[in-house]
């Protein structure tokens, strides 16, 4: 082989094993996403610990490189990521229920997580590039050419990587096959380098790679918990027919956190509280005669709980859902009993949706999106909040549920602060008062329109009663001075809920 063909050759497996680790680092987010959601926080873990490995892998392989390191040892390196790849889903057999069974907080899981699963493989890449890099220089004196070239094909991997596995491969593949293509993959990058050598490496490579397979297999590390994976969610749908009175109902599971419960046969049932709360609020705001033919605007699909109660009970309504990920709603017609007829289903995002319409006007619009935990930043900004008060009617009414901590949800707090900027009457609902801290949902409501009463008493469907606690709330726990208001710049989301992350209360 001629020098020019070899360290073509170099700069082609540079490029493929960069690609390769982005592949991982993408997945990770998608692999870890059933046990610890997909936050600020969990990709912090994911890109500081592939970093981190990268950077030690790219330091020992400069060293290797400088002691002697050739051909043969990329080689090994490359089959030994290919292994510690394949056995990503073995060891998340083991680590899951260690760390469930620690009840870590959710930083503290998903830090591990990625340290556990991801470090060795990113280690491992990390040696390739100054490995094969010195490598070429033996052949070409020309440093600065071959070194710009082979960081700059490093990079183009890496690109290359990110894209194709957040457009194409989670979408096709999944993660389970992604974990497998990346293996063989790396394994087929490895055997060049092996021609001409001694066999036992790559025999023993097929050795652990079978037994690799086999004890995987047998802790069941091939299933997926996934019904379905979009490039926003793992997607599932669970039985949940013990939250109902009768009857069969089912719940979507996005990531690892409850989108909402459909009934099969009584479509208007709404299990969740909070749920019927916002329904009862514009029930109470507009009263029995309007609510027959208000103009609704859902900012997220997920289950369409409320949408569909909504079509079934009051068909002269009309209703408009923005729903990002389209396979979310084609799994709620496939397995929630929804029908979308009657309804207008736009899969965009809720403020592109709003902004595009300016004619547009509606009597309720509700904000039922969440990204994990907390809801998407852009939604809950003066900014949006503005956007939202154009498009409402005069006598409009802004309804949202916010995962939060009690007794101080000081993310709930700066919203109410921050509507109140856009809204006359602003006000927080709770259906209880919890007997210790804990996560909980609670509905903001706004409005410009009047002032709502201080108790709700449910007038449909199950017997609840929720409570205005907007004077208690703002006089307990973070003074509203203190808190931020949030803006297109500054929306510290994260920080406002750190609780779920630091705490028991994300779990």
């Amino acid at each position: 082989m001629s020098d020019r063909l070899r360290i073509t050759w170099y700069g082609v497996t540079i490029f493929l094993s960069s690609a390769f680790l982005l592949v991982l680092e993408i997945l990770a987010g998608r692999l870890i996403a059933p046990y610890v959601g997909v936050s600020l926080y969990t990709w912090t873990a994911i890109i500081g610990v592939i970093l981190a490995g990268l950077s030690l892998g790219n330091w020992l392989g400069g060293i290797w490189a400088d002691r002697g390191g050739n051909e043969l040892a990329a080689g090994i390196t490359l089959a030994l990521a290919g292994l510690f790849s394949l056995g990503i889903l073995f060891l998340l057999t083991l680590v899951a229920p260690l760390i469930e069974a620690r009840e870590m907080t959710l930083l503290g899981a998903s830090f591990f997580y990625v340290l556990a699963l991801f470090f060795m493989p990113a280690v491992l890449l990390g040696v390739v590039t100054p490995l094969l890099t010195t490598l070429a220089l033996e052949l070409d004196r020309r440093t600065g050419h071959i070194v710009g070239r082979m960081h700059a094909l490093a990079a183009l991997g890496s690109i290359l990587g990110t894209f194709v596995t957040g457009y194409v491969l989670i979408q096709y593949l999944g993660t389970r096959g992604i974990v497998i293509g990346t293996a063989i993959g790396l394994f087929l990058l490895a055997l060049p380098f092996f021609k001409g050598r001694s066999r036992a490496a790559p025999i023993a490579v097929l050795v652990a790679a079978v037994g690799l397979i086999l004890v995987t297999d047998a802790r069941n590390g091939f299933s997926n918990p996934c019904d379905r994976e979009s490039n926003y969610f793992c997607i599932r749908v669970v039985d949940d027919s013990e939250r109902a009175p009768f009857g069969v109902a089912r719940s979507l599971v996005l990531d690892h956190l409850v989108h909402g419960t459909n009934h099969d046969s009584e479509p208007g049932m709404l299990i969740s509280p909070y749920v019927q709360l916002m329904d009862e609020l514009a029930l109470e705001h507009f009263g029995e005669e309007k609510a027959e033919t208000l103009r609704w605007f859902f900012a997220g699909g997920g289950a369409y709980t409320l949408p569909r109660s909504v079509r079934t009970r009051t068909p002269n309504a009309t209703v408009t859902v923005a729903e990002l990920d389209p396979l979310v709603t084609r799994t709620a017609e496939e397995g929630l009993f929804l029908d979308t007829a009657g309804m207008r289903v736009v899969h965009a995002d809720a403020r592109t949706v709003l902004t595009r319409e300016p004619s547009e006007r509606y009597d309720v619009i509700v904000s039922d999106a969440f990204h994990d935990i907390s809801i998407p930043y852009h939604l809950v900004t003066r900014e949006y909040a503005e956007l939202v008060r154009s498009r409402l009617a005069p006598d409009g009414i802004y309804l949202l549920n916010v995962l939060d901590a009690f007794p101080d949800p000081r993310l709930v707090k700066s919203m109410m602060k921050t509507l109140s900027e856009s809204f006359e009457h602003v006000h927080v609902w709770m259906d209880m008062v919890p007997p210790e801290a804990e996560r909980m949902t609670f509905v903001i409501s706004a409005s410009d329109a009047r002032e709502p009463p201080e108790t709700l008493v449910a007038r449909r469907g199950f017997d609840h009663r929720w409570l205005r606690t907007t004077e208690p709330m703002m006089r307990t726990g973070t003074a509203f001075d203190a808190l931020p208001l949030l803006t297109d710049d500054y929306v510290p989301v994260e920080r406002l809920v750190s609780e779920f992350y630091f705490e028991d209360l994300g779990r």
